[in-house]
């Protein structure tokens, strides 16, 4: 019996580090949607997208020229969030971890990358919100494909 509660304690107490080592995130990216047909959070993601995204991606998504094509400094411009990038190739929960932790969270060692994390400047909500209004803003056939992979059936 004592050695039965010492294992949990030690469990617990890994799991704690690991925790705030970041190893688990708070939204499991197999759990997270993303709410574009919820029109408040489309409104308010308008508007952070306008304030925070726009002017590396574009006002109407559109990203930045020759967004396939890496800068002198080797790292790739802003590709477009519309149906011509590959954001929809993505499912939610990758969206939403990409944007909170940074595209270099997810890049092999040493990846460069201009496209930092939202986690100390937005919430998860106002994150969510600005996929959602960059959802929303697709083709109703790009979103069905989209809400396909998402679900993992894609």
């Amino acid at each position: 019996m004592k050695w039965a509660i010492l294992a949990l304690a030690a469990i617990g107490s890994v799991l704690a580090i690991l925790q705030g080592a970041g190893v688990f995130h708070q939204n499991r990216p197999e759990t997270v949607r993303i709410p574009y047909d919820d029109h408040a959070a489309v409104a308010q993601g308008g508007i952070i997208y306008a304030n925070a995204c726009a002017s590396c991606h574009g006002k109407n998504l559109e990203g930045q020229r020759n967004w396939r094509e890496r800068k002198a400094n080797g790292r790739l411009p802003a590709p477009p969030h519309n149906e011509e990038g590959h954001t929809w190739h993505h499912p939610d929960g990758e969206l939403f971890e990409i944007t909170k932790y940074g595209t270099a969270a997810f890049a092999p060692p040493g990846y460069q990358t201009d496209m930092l994390g939202y986690e100390e400047l937005l919430s998860d909500r106002e994150i969510l919100s600005v996929l959602a209004f960059i959802k929303a803003q697709w083709p109703a056939h790009i979103r069905e494909r989209h809400d396909i992979l998402s679900r993992g059936k894609g």
